[in-house]
């Protein structure tokens, strides 16, 4: 019987395609996961998340294969302690009930140049909703440590309601005290952490 090293040498030999990946890895320190939301209809609030990891995948011709971030939904920050302690409450994110906002790549739904459409599903509290996510990659670099690094923008809007953030009190002169739309944005910095050749 062949051995298993040589029937994967053979099967790369026969379907080379198949063996070209790039996974850079989140640099947390070089890397912003924010959102924005309405403030009682006059203006916005901006956060962060402070504690998160994931990667992102692409090919030799930079067609992106793969991408996933997992949060943790404590690590919210509005620059705020009372406001977060509030965020992270039952009416809002949970965070006991739900520790964890994940998003995991379906599809590349467009590409054009280096701007794409990525669909994918995104879980917040304890529900999970089909997404689209605007990816821009900015380009590759190599450090002076010798290290390859890979940049990305991204940007999405969410109803928080659909996915069950329901708490509002609504203000004398009309409108609510938080918006329901969310804009989230992504800017990503990794580091390669598996190589183009993928023996």
């Amino acid at each position: 019987m062949l051995n298993k090293k040589l029937l994967i040498f053979i099967f790369l030999m026969v379907f080379p395609q198949l063996s070209y990946a790039e996974i850079y890895e989140v640099d947390k320190a070089h890397t912003h996961i924010g959102f924005s939301i309405k403030h009682m209809v006059i203006s916005n609030v901006k956060g962060k998340f402070n504690n998160f990891s994931g990667w992102v995948e692409v090919d030799k011709k930079d067609n992106i294969k793969d991408v996933m971030f997992e949060i943790d939904a404590e690590s919210i920050d509005t620059d705020h302690i009372k406001r977060d302690k509030h965020l992270r409450t039952p009416d809002f994110l949970d965070v006991k009930k739900f520790p964890k906002l994940t998003f995991r790549y379906k599809k590349t739904k467009a590409r054009k140049g280096n701007h794409y459409v990525v669909v994918g599903d995104l879980t917040l509290h304890g529900v999970t909703q089909e997404v689209e996510l605007e990816l821009e990659l900015l380009g590759k670099v190599k450090d002076p440590w010798g290290n390859h690094r890979g940049g990305v923008t991204g940007t999405t809007e969410i109803d928080r309601t659909d996915f069950g953030i329901v708490w509002n009190k609504l203000l004398e002169t009309g409108g609510f005290i938080v918006g329901n739309k969310v804009k989230i944005s992504l800017e990503l910095e990794g580091i390669l952490k598996k190589p183009l050749h993928d023996n």
